[in-house]
Protein backbone atom coordinates (compact mmCIF):
# COMPACT_ATOMS: atom_id res chain seq x y z
CA UNK A 1 0.00 0.00 0.00
CA UNK A 2 1.27 3.22 -0.99
CA UNK A 3 1.81 5.65 2.04
CA UNK A 4 0.58 8.44 1.00
CA UNK A 5 -2.82 6.60 0.83
CA UNK A 6 -2.13 4.83 3.89
CA UNK A 7 -2.16 8.27 5.69
CA UNK A 8 -5.11 9.41 4.44
CA UNK A 9 -7.08 6.52 5.07
CA UNK A 10 -5.51 5.39 8.94
CA UNK A 11 -5.62 8.18 11.17
CA UNK A 12 -4.16 6.11 13.70
CA UNK A 13 -0.86 5.82 11.54
CA UNK A 14 0.03 8.96 10.64
CA UNK A 15 1.74 10.00 13.23
CA UNK A 16 3.93 7.04 13.92
CA UNK A 17 5.15 8.03 9.58
CA UNK A 18 4.75 11.33 10.48
CA UNK A 19 9.14 12.36 10.19
CA UNK A 20 9.27 10.28 7.70
CA UNK A 21 6.96 11.28 5.13
CA UNK A 22 7.24 15.22 6.27
CA UNK A 23 11.21 13.81 4.85
CA UNK A 24 9.78 13.04 1.58
CA UNK A 25 7.55 15.70 0.73
CA UNK A 26 9.21 19.04 2.08
CA UNK A 27 11.11 18.69 -1.15
CA UNK A 28 14.12 16.89 -0.07
CA UNK A 29 17.05 17.92 -2.07
CA UNK A 30 19.87 15.33 -0.97
CA UNK A 31 23.36 16.90 -0.95
CA UNK A 32 25.18 13.96 -2.12
CA UNK A 33 26.09 13.11 -5.63
CA UNK A 34 23.15 12.09 -7.96
CA UNK A 35 24.16 9.62 -10.34
CA UNK A 36 24.21 9.81 -14.10
CA UNK A 37 22.70 6.39 -14.68
CA UNK A 38 22.37 5.58 -18.40
CA UNK A 39 19.29 3.78 -17.05
CA UNK A 40 18.19 0.76 -19.55
CA UNK A 41 18.50 0.19 -23.30
CA UNK A 42 14.74 0.56 -23.47
CA UNK A 43 13.02 2.89 -20.70
CA UNK A 44 9.10 1.41 -20.20
CA UNK A 45 5.89 3.12 -19.18
CA UNK A 46 4.07 0.79 -17.07
CA UNK A 47 0.26 2.52 -16.75
CA UNK A 48 -2.43 1.48 -14.28
CA UNK A 49 -5.79 3.21 -13.95
CA UNK A 50 -7.15 5.21 -11.09
CA UNK A 51 -10.02 6.32 -10.43
CA UNK A 52 -11.08 9.57 -9.03
CA UNK A 53 -12.43 8.29 -5.39
CA UNK A 54 -11.62 4.49 -4.75
CA UNK A 55 -14.68 4.31 -2.91
CA UNK A 56 -17.20 5.82 -5.54
CA UNK A 57 -15.54 4.40 -9.15
CA UNK A 58 -18.43 6.63 -11.23
CA UNK A 59 -17.86 9.55 -9.32
CA UNK A 60 -17.00 12.32 -11.82
CA UNK A 61 -17.57 15.77 -10.51
CA UNK A 62 -15.11 17.69 -8.21
CA UNK A 63 -16.05 21.58 -7.68
CA UNK A 64 -15.59 23.09 -11.17
CA UNK A 65 -13.53 20.09 -13.00
CA UNK A 66 -15.37 16.97 -14.78
CA UNK A 67 -12.81 14.02 -14.36
CA UNK A 68 -12.21 12.29 -17.57
CA UNK A 69 -9.23 9.58 -16.91
CA UNK A 70 -6.65 8.74 -14.32
CA UNK A 71 -3.65 7.15 -14.33
CA UNK A 72 -0.35 5.29 -12.26
CA UNK A 73 2.86 5.25 -13.92
CA UNK A 74 5.63 3.75 -13.23
CA UNK A 75 8.78 2.53 -14.82
CA UNK A 76 11.75 0.18 -15.07
CA UNK A 77 14.09 3.16 -15.42
CA UNK A 78 14.79 4.71 -11.68
CA UNK A 79 15.44 7.74 -13.45
CA UNK A 80 11.11 8.39 -13.89
CA UNK A 81 9.66 10.32 -11.31
CA UNK A 82 10.37 13.12 -9.34
CA UNK A 83 7.60 15.12 -11.93
CA UNK A 84 7.96 18.85 -10.70
CA UNK A 85 6.70 20.12 -14.00
CA UNK A 86 5.28 19.60 -17.58
CA UNK A 87 3.54 20.26 -20.78
CA UNK A 88 0.50 18.60 -22.48
CA UNK A 89 0.20 18.83 -26.06
CA UNK A 90 -0.60 17.16 -29.61
CA UNK A 91 -1.30 14.12 -27.79
CA UNK A 92 2.09 14.22 -25.50
CA UNK A 93 3.79 14.91 -22.15
CA UNK A 94 6.65 17.20 -21.85
CA UNK A 95 7.80 16.47 -18.24
CA UNK A 96 10.65 17.92 -15.77
CA UNK A 97 11.85 15.79 -12.98
CA UNK A 98 13.31 17.58 -9.85
CA UNK A 99 16.10 15.97 -10.85
CA UNK A 100 17.25 17.90 -14.07
CA UNK A 101 16.10 14.96 -15.90
CA UNK A 102 13.85 15.43 -19.27
CA UNK A 103 10.75 12.63 -19.70
CA UNK A 104 8.43 12.17 -22.62
CA UNK A 105 6.23 10.20 -23.52
CA UNK A 106 2.59 9.72 -25.45
CA UNK A 107 -0.56 10.72 -22.88
CA UNK A 108 -1.48 7.58 -22.16
CA UNK A 109 -5.01 6.47 -23.50
CA UNK A 110 -5.07 3.65 -21.64
CA UNK A 111 -3.62 1.14 -19.72
CA UNK A 112 -0.70 -0.54 -20.37
CA UNK A 113 2.83 -0.50 -21.79
CA UNK A 114 4.25 2.18 -22.99
CA UNK A 115 8.41 4.01 -24.06
CA UNK A 116 9.51 6.67 -22.37
CA UNK A 117 12.57 8.95 -22.95
CA UNK A 118 14.31 9.82 -20.46
CA UNK A 119 17.72 12.03 -20.54
CA UNK A 120 19.48 14.85 -18.09
CA UNK A 121 19.79 18.59 -18.88
CA UNK A 122 23.23 18.52 -20.44
CA UNK A 123 23.54 22.44 -19.44
CA UNK A 124 22.14 23.68 -16.35
CA UNK A 125 23.27 25.53 -13.02
CA UNK A 126 26.14 23.23 -11.59
CA UNK A 127 27.29 19.93 -12.22
CA UNK A 128 24.59 17.27 -13.04
CA UNK A 129 26.28 14.94 -10.27
CA UNK A 130 24.69 16.81 -7.69
CA UNK A 131 20.83 17.17 -7.29
CA UNK A 132 20.61 20.62 -5.73
CA UNK A 133 22.16 22.23 -8.22
CA UNK A 134 19.77 20.81 -10.96
CA UNK A 135 16.27 20.56 -8.82
CA UNK A 136 14.45 21.83 -12.03
CA UNK A 137 10.95 22.93 -10.31
CA UNK A 138 9.36 25.04 -13.33
CA UNK A 139 8.51 24.93 -17.15
CA UNK A 140 7.10 27.00 -19.57
CA UNK A 141 7.15 26.40 -23.29
CA UNK A 142 6.46 28.87 -26.02
CA UNK A 143 7.75 29.80 -29.55
CA UNK A 144 10.39 27.12 -29.92
CA UNK A 145 12.14 27.39 -26.95
CA UNK A 146 11.26 25.91 -23.38
CA UNK A 147 12.12 28.07 -20.07
CA UNK A 148 13.11 25.98 -16.87
CA UNK A 149 13.70 27.65 -13.67
CA UNK A 150 16.14 25.83 -11.31
CA UNK A 151 15.09 26.60 -7.51
CA UNK A 152 17.88 25.54 -5.67
CA UNK A 153 20.06 27.84 -7.86
CA UNK A 154 17.45 30.26 -8.73
CA UNK A 155 18.33 30.65 -11.98
CA UNK A 156 16.06 30.68 -15.19
CA UNK A 157 17.57 29.11 -18.19
CA UNK A 158 15.86 29.17 -21.87
CA UNK A 159 16.55 26.31 -24.31
CA UNK A 160 15.91 25.65 -28.17
CA UNK A 161 13.13 23.18 -28.11
CA UNK A 162 14.18 21.79 -31.55
CA UNK A 163 17.31 20.57 -29.96
CA UNK A 164 17.94 21.11 -26.29
CA UNK A 165 20.80 23.34 -26.47
CA UNK A 166 21.11 26.26 -24.27
CA UNK A 167 19.92 29.92 -25.08
CA UNK A 168 20.43 31.62 -22.06
CA UNK A 169 20.10 32.32 -18.89
CA UNK A 170 19.85 34.33 -15.79
CA UNK A 171 19.74 34.82 -12.02
CA UNK A 172 17.91 37.50 -11.82
CA UNK A 173 18.85 40.12 -8.84
CA UNK A 174 15.06 40.11 -7.23
CA UNK A 175 15.40 35.72 -6.85
CA UNK A 176 18.73 36.26 -4.72
CA UNK A 177 16.72 36.03 -1.16
CA UNK A 178 14.61 33.31 -2.53
CA UNK A 179 15.06 30.58 -0.02
CA UNK A 180 17.64 27.42 -1.14
CA UNK A 181 14.95 25.03 -0.77
CA UNK A 182 11.45 26.87 -1.65
CA UNK A 183 12.53 29.36 -4.99
CA UNK A 184 11.03 29.24 -8.22
CA UNK A 185 8.16 26.90 -7.80
CA UNK A 186 6.02 28.18 -10.94
CA UNK A 187 7.11 29.73 -13.77
CA UNK A 188 3.89 31.05 -17.21
CA UNK A 189 4.15 32.19 -19.88
CA UNK A 190 1.60 34.74 -20.34
CA UNK A 191 -0.79 35.87 -23.49
CA UNK A 192 1.16 39.22 -23.56
CA UNK A 193 4.49 37.78 -23.84
CA UNK A 194 5.77 38.28 -20.25
CA UNK A 195 6.43 35.70 -17.41
CA UNK A 196 5.13 35.39 -14.15
CA UNK A 197 7.41 33.04 -11.71
CA UNK A 198 6.04 32.18 -8.49
CA UNK A 199 7.85 31.30 -4.85
CA UNK A 200 7.03 28.52 -2.76
CA UNK A 201 8.45 30.03 -0.25
CA UNK A 202 8.63 28.07 3.20
CA UNK A 203 5.62 26.59 4.89
CA UNK A 204 6.16 28.84 7.74
CA UNK A 205 2.17 29.97 7.97
CA UNK A 206 3.09 33.40 6.02
CA UNK A 207 0.32 34.96 4.17
CA UNK A 208 2.15 35.14 1.21
CA UNK A 209 4.23 34.17 -1.83
CA UNK A 210 6.56 35.77 -3.23
CA UNK A 211 6.26 36.53 -7.21
CA UNK A 212 8.09 38.45 -9.83
CA UNK A 213 6.55 39.67 -13.30
CA UNK A 214 9.42 40.07 -16.21
CA UNK A 215 8.68 42.40 -18.75
CA UNK A 216 10.06 39.86 -21.39
CA UNK A 217 12.08 36.83 -21.26
CA UNK A 218 13.44 35.56 -17.87
CA UNK A 219 16.13 33.80 -19.42
CA UNK A 220 17.54 37.38 -20.42
CA UNK A 221 19.84 38.86 -17.84
CA UNK A 222 18.82 42.73 -18.76
CA UNK A 223 15.22 41.89 -18.73
CA UNK A 224 13.19 43.87 -15.93
CA UNK A 225 11.15 42.37 -13.27
CA UNK A 226 8.42 43.65 -11.03
CA UNK A 227 7.35 42.44 -7.65
CA UNK A 228 4.01 41.39 -6.76
CA UNK A 229 3.23 38.70 -4.26
CA UNK A 230 0.37 35.60 -4.16
CA UNK A 231 -1.88 35.03 -1.77
CA UNK A 232 -1.18 31.29 -0.42
CA UNK A 233 -4.78 29.43 0.14
CA UNK A 234 -4.17 28.63 4.00
CA UNK A 235 -2.44 25.63 4.57
CA UNK A 236 -0.85 25.08 1.34
CA UNK A 237 1.93 26.06 -1.07
CA UNK A 238 1.59 26.94 -4.42
CA UNK A 239 3.17 24.41 -7.06
CA UNK A 240 2.67 25.17 -10.83
CA UNK A 241 0.44 27.73 -12.71
CA UNK A 242 -0.98 28.34 -15.87
CA UNK A 243 -2.64 31.01 -17.71
CA UNK A 244 -6.12 30.06 -19.48
CA UNK A 245 -7.59 31.20 -22.62
CA UNK A 246 -9.95 33.27 -21.35
CA UNK A 247 -6.75 35.24 -19.11
CA UNK A 248 -7.07 34.15 -15.92
CA UNK A 249 -4.68 32.26 -14.05
CA UNK A 250 -5.24 28.92 -12.65
CA UNK A 251 -3.08 27.79 -9.85
CA UNK A 252 -2.01 24.37 -8.77
CA UNK A 253 -1.77 24.32 -4.26
CA UNK A 254 -0.42 21.60 -2.54
CA UNK A 255 -0.82 21.02 1.46
CA UNK A 256 0.85 18.31 3.65
CA UNK A 257 -0.04 18.10 7.42
CA UNK A 258 1.78 15.82 10.30
CA UNK A 259 -2.40 14.59 10.62
CA UNK A 260 -4.23 16.14 8.12
CA UNK A 261 -2.09 13.82 5.53
CA UNK A 262 -1.84 15.37 1.68
CA UNK A 263 -4.56 17.50 -0.61
CA UNK A 264 -4.78 19.73 -3.42
CA UNK A 265 -6.15 22.68 -4.60
CA UNK A 266 -6.97 24.66 -7.95
CA UNK A 267 -7.61 28.60 -8.14
CA UNK A 268 -7.65 30.87 -10.79
CA UNK A 269 -6.63 34.63 -10.27
CA UNK A 270 -8.05 37.33 -12.24
CA UNK A 271 -6.13 38.85 -15.19
CA UNK A 272 -5.92 42.24 -13.65
CA UNK A 273 -3.77 40.97 -10.56
CA UNK A 274 -1.48 40.13 -12.65
CA UNK A 275 0.30 43.54 -12.65
CA UNK A 276 3.48 45.00 -10.75
CA UNK A 277 2.78 45.69 -7.00
CA UNK A 278 -0.16 43.46 -7.16
CA UNK A 279 -1.68 41.08 -5.08
CA UNK A 280 -2.78 37.95 -6.21
CA UNK A 281 -6.38 36.89 -4.88
CA UNK A 282 -7.95 34.08 -6.00
CA UNK A 283 -10.70 31.87 -6.09
CA UNK A 284 -11.18 28.20 -5.44
CA UNK A 285 -12.68 26.38 -8.02
CA UNK A 286 -11.97 22.55 -7.03
CA UNK A 287 -10.13 20.41 -4.21
CA UNK A 288 -8.35 16.85 -3.98
CA UNK A 289 -8.69 15.73 -0.71
CA UNK A 290 -9.46 12.36 1.08
CA UNK A 291 -11.23 10.28 0.07
CA UNK A 292 -10.23 11.58 -3.52
CA UNK A 293 -7.32 10.47 -5.35
CA UNK A 294 -4.05 12.69 -4.39
CA UNK A 295 -0.63 12.59 -3.98
CA UNK A 296 2.19 15.21 -3.95
CA UNK A 297 0.39 17.39 -6.81
CA UNK A 298 3.13 19.45 -8.12
CA UNK A 299 2.68 19.60 -11.85
CA UNK A 300 -0.46 21.52 -13.99
CA UNK A 301 -0.73 21.91 -17.52
CA UNK A 302 -3.74 22.95 -19.94
CA UNK A 303 -4.68 22.07 -22.66
CA UNK A 304 -7.41 23.24 -25.61
CA UNK A 305 -9.40 20.06 -27.43
CA UNK A 306 -12.35 20.58 -28.96
CA UNK A 307 -13.05 23.78 -27.56
CA UNK A 308 -12.57 22.55 -24.08
CA UNK A 309 -10.18 23.30 -21.86
CA UNK A 310 -8.61 19.71 -20.36
CA UNK A 311 -6.38 20.23 -17.28
CA UNK A 312 -3.38 17.61 -16.01
CA UNK A 313 -2.15 17.40 -12.84
CA UNK A 314 0.96 15.10 -11.99
CA UNK A 315 2.07 14.64 -9.00
CA UNK A 316 5.94 14.05 -7.44
CA UNK A 317 6.43 10.77 -6.11
CA UNK A 318 9.95 11.96 -4.62
CA UNK A 319 11.25 8.63 -6.27
CA UNK A 320 10.29 7.09 -3.61
CA UNK A 321 8.86 3.75 -3.72
CA UNK A 322 6.34 4.81 -0.80
CA UNK A 323 4.36 7.27 -2.95
CA UNK A 324 2.98 7.59 -6.50
CA UNK A 325 3.25 9.42 -10.00
CA UNK A 326 -0.18 9.98 -10.77
CA UNK A 327 -1.41 11.43 -14.03
CA UNK A 328 -4.67 13.11 -13.64
CA UNK A 329 -7.15 14.76 -16.13
CA UNK A 330 -10.21 17.20 -15.84
CA UNK A 331 -12.55 19.19 -18.39
CA UNK A 332 -12.50 23.09 -16.62
CA UNK A 333 -16.15 24.45 -16.58
CA UNK A 334 -15.91 27.00 -19.21
CA UNK A 335 -17.28 29.61 -16.60
CA UNK A 336 -13.91 28.91 -15.34
CA UNK A 337 -11.65 28.53 -18.22
CA UNK A 338 -13.62 31.36 -20.60
CA UNK A 339 -12.95 30.55 -24.25
CA UNK A 340 -10.92 28.20 -25.74
CA UNK A 341 -10.12 28.54 -29.11
CA UNK A 342 -6.86 28.09 -31.14
CA UNK A 343 -6.36 31.23 -32.28
CA UNK A 344 -7.12 33.12 -28.82
CA UNK A 345 -5.51 30.43 -27.06
CA UNK A 346 -2.23 28.49 -27.99
CA UNK A 347 1.07 28.27 -27.08
CA UNK A 348 1.71 32.30 -25.72
CA UNK A 349 -1.30 32.26 -23.56
CA UNK A 350 -0.37 28.83 -21.79
CA UNK A 351 -2.60 26.88 -22.88
CA UNK A 352 -1.75 24.21 -25.64
CA UNK A 353 -4.05 23.43 -28.19
CA UNK A 354 -4.58 20.24 -30.50
CA UNK A 355 -4.19 22.28 -33.40
CA UNK A 356 -1.11 24.51 -32.43
CA UNK A 357 1.22 25.98 -34.55
CA UNK A 358 5.13 24.86 -34.52
CA UNK A 359 6.77 21.30 -34.64
CA UNK A 360 5.05 18.82 -32.40
CA UNK A 361 7.05 17.09 -29.58
CA UNK A 362 8.56 14.73 -31.98
CA UNK A 363 11.63 12.35 -32.74
CA UNK A 364 14.32 15.88 -33.16
CA UNK A 365 12.45 17.32 -29.80
CA UNK A 366 14.07 18.40 -26.68
CA UNK A 367 15.92 15.19 -25.33
CA UNK A 368 17.96 15.12 -28.65
CA UNK A 369 21.19 16.96 -26.88
CA UNK A 370 19.81 16.99 -23.59
CA UNK A 371 21.33 13.09 -22.74
CA UNK A 372 24.31 13.89 -24.55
Amino acid sequence: MKLASFLNDHRAARIAAALLLWLLLATFVPRGPWPRDPGPRVAHLFVAPVALDPADPYRRRVGALVFRRGRTLTSNDRRFGGISSMQVENGEVLALADTGAVLRFALPARPGIARVRIALLADGPGSTLRKAFRDAESLAVADGSVWVGFEGANQIWRYRRADGRALGHAAPPAMRRWRHNSGVESLARLADGRFLAIAEDPDDGRPFSAALLFDGDPSAPRTRAAALRYRRVPGMRPTDAVQLGGGRLLVLNRHYGWLSGLSAALVVVEPDALRPGGTMEWREVARLAPPLTVDNMEALSAACEGGRTIVYLASDDNLSPMQRTLLLEFELDPAVAGPCRPAAAGRASGVSTDHAEGPPLGAGDFLAEAGR
